[in-house]
């Protein structure tokens, strides 16, 4: 059907509700029309993500019923009457996200597979967790991240609490994509509830997360944390309850939130994005630790899996991108088991990330896997080792500020990354020292690396042709698209042993590299650079001048 037929369906069709209908009804800008209809939203390999709204092209109710019901078939398929192990499901603090997990946890039911829900606005890592801990067949999160406000998103965890797989998101793709969403099951939550197929998570997961998440962590000192001053934003997101409940557990007594941020509010009324990643949604927890004279101010996006920080150098709080932070986490770590180092650690970053982590870990003979982009292929290689005494996991980063120890989650961990990086930071100051100090020794001991990441969005039907274009334009150019390169790496190939993924690296002469990957749930095209230079100067002179070049390309 072309997108009108599909309109009308949605418009005149009684399974929609009659509110939905007449919504549909009164829409005359064709334009949105047919962006709304023009294709159903995919369910991709992490799950499904778009902007909120009523149409086959928006994430809704409908479509979550549909999603769930294939991922449904799916378990039931692959587990059979083991699905009565179940499965957990938690949402975060969006606008809808507790109505889309209800939706998702009946539809499960309706299906036949038992429900763990949770009560309460919960993590990223808590459901992966939770997935873990109730011993389940698979999990879902409602959840779009650090998103602007306009978007949710459903990721579906396998039994392990990892993100699924290519081979296991290709079957549930089919499965979802088999089914009508006018034909997607579900139940009332009262049948659910009476039949035993639904039953609600309270505080005990949250207690038995927060002391794996601390057991993670090298030494905890309750005594040092204590002495410390922490600024913390939530960013209006699901960190309030997790990540507080963690430090304060581990000992941190003095920890501020910024009182703007620190309520659930799905409109984050405070930043335009809300992302810890971006120093403009750190800039009232910076302000707020300041103001108090924090040692340290740290942040989580909405649902807490991602974490962002400003540390002190020369007595001011400088905000660190997402490379830095890994190398600061794993230079601490390594440093606190100099002694206590498990047999065969390996450590697990992207081939998007940058390479001082790296270089840290192969000088503490700490051996490196370099993984497609997505924290669910750190989890994979967790997962494959897990039982090998010969093999122990270290830590995973990726440098979208994603981080993790220990082998409670298969995902990135904001409670992980705050912990650690506010233990290393009581650590070093009783001996005197700021983190600025210890990343001025991690640059003397490993050289400079400049990182950035650029991102070029292409909204619309008419967008994505762009990126279609552009894909196979940069393709094609390869070595010409600016001097100085050696080498191109055409990771759709399936280079380097890894699956097959849109991804092209260029390697420069110098030392540096630059990738280019479309985004496989959001309208953008993402540039990665890595510049090696001397200097901090030089590096930055290097990289604006190929900016330019990618930001012509790019219109």
């Amino acid at each position: 059907m072309d997108y009108k037929e599909v309109y009308e369906l949605w418009k005149t069709n009684p399974y929609f509700d009659e509110e939905d209908r007449r919504e549909l009804a009164a829409l005359s800008d064709e334009k949105e029309i047919e962006d709304r209809f023009y294709k159903e939203l995919e369910f991709g390999t992490g799950g499904l993500r778009g902007i909120m709204g009523i149409g086959s092209n928006r994430i809704n109710k409908y479509n979550v019923r549909k999603a769930t019901n294939g991922f449904a078939r799916f378990l039931l398929d692959k587990y059979g009457t083991d699905v009565w192990r179940g499965v957990a499901v938690a949402y975060d603090t969006r606008n809808n996200s507790a109505q889309y997990a209800k939706e998702t946890a009946l539809a499960f039911a309706a299906n036949g597979i038992p429900v763990y829900l949770f009560t309460f606005e919960s993590a990223t890592p808590l459901l992966s967790f939770a997935v873990r801990y109730y011993h389940c067949v698979g999990g879902v999160v409602v959840t779009a991240s650090h998103n602007p406000k306009e978007y949710n998103g459903y990721k579906a965890y396998d039994e392990t609490g990892c993100q699924l797989l290519p081979d296991d998101a290709d079957a549930v793709i089919a499965k979802v994509n088999a089914v009508s969403v006018t034909e997607a099951m579900t139940t009332t939550e009262e049948k659910a509830v009476s039949v035993g197929l639904l039953k609600y998570i309270g505080d005990e997961v949250l207690k038995a997360y927060s002391k794996a998440v601390r057991a993670a962590v090298p030494e905890l000192s309750l005594t040092d944390n204590a002495k410390i001053k922490v600024a913390y934003t939530a960013l209006h997101g699901s960190g309030n309850i997790t990540v507080r409940r963690v430090l304060q557990d581990a000992g941190f007594a003095n920890v501020t939130c910024v009182a703007e941020q620190e309520k659930p509010n799905g409109d984050f009324p405070t930043v335009k994005s809300p992302n810890p990643g971006n120093e403009p949604s750190m800039a009232m927890v910076i302000d707020l630790g300041d103001r108090i004279g924090a040692d340290i101010a740290v942040g989580s996006d909405p649902d807490a899996d991602r974490a962002g920080v400003a540390i002190r150098y020369h007595g001011e709080l400088k905000f660190l991108d997402g490379n830095s932070m890994g190398a600061l986490i794993l230079y601490y770590i390594t440093e606190r088991l100099q002694e206590k180092m498990p047999a065969g650690p390996f450590f697990v970053t992207t081939i998007v990330s940058g390479e001082l982590a790296s270089d840290i870990a192969k000088s503490k003979d700490v051996l490196v896997f370099k993984t497609l982009t997505g924290f669910k292929y750190i989890g994979e290689l967790m997962t494959r080792y897990q039982d090998d005494p010969n093999m122990n996991f270290l830590f995973g980063c990726e440098e979208s500020y994603g981080f993790l120890a220990g082998d409670y989650v298969r995902d990135k961990c904001a409670a992980f990354a705050i912990l650690t990086l506010c233990s290393a930071c009581a650590y070093y100051k009783k001996q005197g020292l700021e983190l600025g100090n210890i990343m001025d020794r991690i640059h003397s001991e490993y050289g400079f690396y400049l990182d950035s990441l650029d991102n070029y969005v292409f909204p619309g039907k008419d967008g994505a042709d762009r990126m279609k274009e552009l894909t196979a334009s940069l393709r094609t150019d390869g070595k010409a698209i600016l001097p100085g390169i050696k080498e191109v790496k055409d990771y759709a190939q399936g280079t380097d042993g890894l699956p097959p993924a849109d991804v092209l690296k260029y390697f420069f002469e110098d030392g540096s590299w630059m990738a280019i990957r479309p985004s496989g749930t959001e309208p953008q095209i993402k540039v990665y650079y890595s510049t090696k230079a001397p200097t901090e100067a030089e590096a930055e002179k290097k990289y604006l001048e190929r900016k330019a070049v990618i930001d012509r390309l790019m219109v």
